[in-house]
């Protein structure tokens, strides 16, 4: 009888144990993506591969990867006993391209976004830190926006005021200034007059200052703001900070806002590469996406990217009047050295090119800012690309924001233009054979 008794006891504890072993599996399984930074130092570890449902789960995963430096479209992550494949939407020879030409000596930070404009596929991410401890330039979103945000001004404007790139804007005093004695509405004989479009390619502050401060003011500029995604979390593969936005009562500061001349308002590179995404789609920004797939060990399917459309940031009608404006950036405005000869370059000429500059020191005047946001959209219309650039130099002005962007359409389209003259080539040879192999 004592015996059927232990006998019985030895069988509970092992069904309890066995329970309790297949309870932790389950658990370790179904919450794996949640603690996926410290599931290698946790024990046990599951044998089967994560289950990746959905963003949250890919940046578990590569936040745990520096894409500071990546030089390959592929890499693999060990995650416990499992390695799996991530294959990315890089451009591995634009990627290179771009990390080999860094002015490294001149800068503290250097953020290079290159975007497929119409799927949102990264084509290139080059970022560096001096520091080594601020993390990818190209996501961090503590760099001051500058001019860029004349690009929210400028689409606000549109489908507020109803202004046309010819609209007819007047200012007093320098350009690049602002004074509140420059916000006056008053016309004088030392007045200036210029077109929106002028205004916008020599990023002229008093123009959009006014702009702010008497035609849009505090609601307008806020809810412009909102709708390009400021103090918004951007759903994308890697953990992106929020482009920060804030404005007071002040109607000062409604122009400061609207012209970029102040620090508060901040922006990442990926940030900007969206905002450029919409002039190109129609007023429609598209989410970004870095990973197309990710396989297990064994080379089964667990995550498959896919492109969808994201907001309506601005109306057709403000996307178009931008392009203009930006293609004046180039041709005549403040990108205009950085793109000089474009139209008699092999490779440039055969591209539609636009662009908005924006520049601006730190509070301690050891950091220069610059920016560039633009696109290149291939005459042939087969690609659109979005880019977005930021240097923050330092006691020399080293290699510019707009150089590199220069660099970055001229290596992407290069490449894809000679691909397609050999394709071409190719089905003219056959063509020709084919033709020859038919004559009698």
């Amino acid at each position: 009888m004592r015996k059927r008794r232990i006998g019985r006891k030895i069988c509970a504890f092992a069904l309890m144990f066995s329970a309790g072993v297949f309870g932790c599996q389950s658990l370790i399984k179904s919450d794996v993506a949640k603690n996926m930074v410290t599931a290698t130092a946790a024990a046990p570890v599951p044998q089967s591969a994560p289950a990746i449902s959905g963003k949250n789960d890919i940046r578990r995963l590569l936040d745990r990867q520096s894409f500071d430096n990546l030089t390959d479209g592929r890499l693999q992550l060990h995650l416990g006993q499992q390695t799996l494949q991530i294959e990315t939407s890089l451009d591995q020879d634009l990627q290179n391209y771009l990390l080999s030409n860094m002015d490294r000596k001149n800068s503290r930070d250097i953020g290079i976004v290159v975007m497929d404009a119409d799927t949102g596929r990264i084509l290139a991410m080059a970022g560096y830190d001096k520091t080594g401890t601020a993390g990818n330039p190209c996501l961090r979103s503590n760099f001051p926006a500058a001019s860029i945000f004349k690009i929210v001004t400028a689409a606000s404007a549109v489908d507020i005021c109803n202004y046309s790139a010819d609209s007819t804007m007047r200012f007093n005093g320098y350009k690049h200034t602002l004074y509140k004695q420059q916000l006056t509405q008053k016309v004088n004989k030392h007045t200036n007059t210029v077109s929106f479009k002028e205004a916008f390619a020599q990023s002229i502050n008093p123009v959009f200052g006014k702009l702010g401060e008497h035609s849009l003011g505090k609601t307008v500029l806020a809810r412009t703001a909102e709708t390009f995604r400021f103090n918004e979390t951007i759903d994308f593969d890697m953990t992106l900070q929020p482009s920060h936005f804030q404005i007071t009562d002040d109607p000062y500061n409604w122009a400061e806002i609207a012209s970029g001349f102040n620090r508060d308002t901040t922006i990442s590179p990926l940030h900007g590469a969206i905002m450029v995404s919409a002039v190109l789609n129609q007023g429609r920004s598209v989410k970004p996406s870095l990973v197309d797939r990710i396989l297990d060990s064994k080379g089964n399917l667990l995550y498959q990217g896919r492109q969808s459309p994201d907001c309506q940031i601005m109306s057709p009608k403000a996307a178009a009047v931008l392009g203009q404006m930006m293609e004046a950036t180039i041709t005549s405005g403040t990108a205009r050295k950085s793109f000089q000869g474009h139209d008699k370059d092999e490779i440039l000429s055969q591209l539609q090119i636009g662009g908005k500059t924006g520049s601006m020191d730190n509070q301690t005047h050891d950091i220069r800012y610059d920016w560039f946001v633009g696109f290149a959209r291939a005459l042939s219309g087969k690609a659109n690309l979005a880019v977005a650039v930021l240097v923050a130099h330092e006691d020399y002005i080293g290699t510019r924001a707009g150089q590199y962007a220069r660099m970055a359409m001229t290596q992407y389209f290069k490449k894809m233009f000679s691909t397609a003259a050999d394709r071409s080539a190719t089905a003219g040879i056959l063509k020709h054979a084919e033709t020859a192999g038919n004559q009698p």
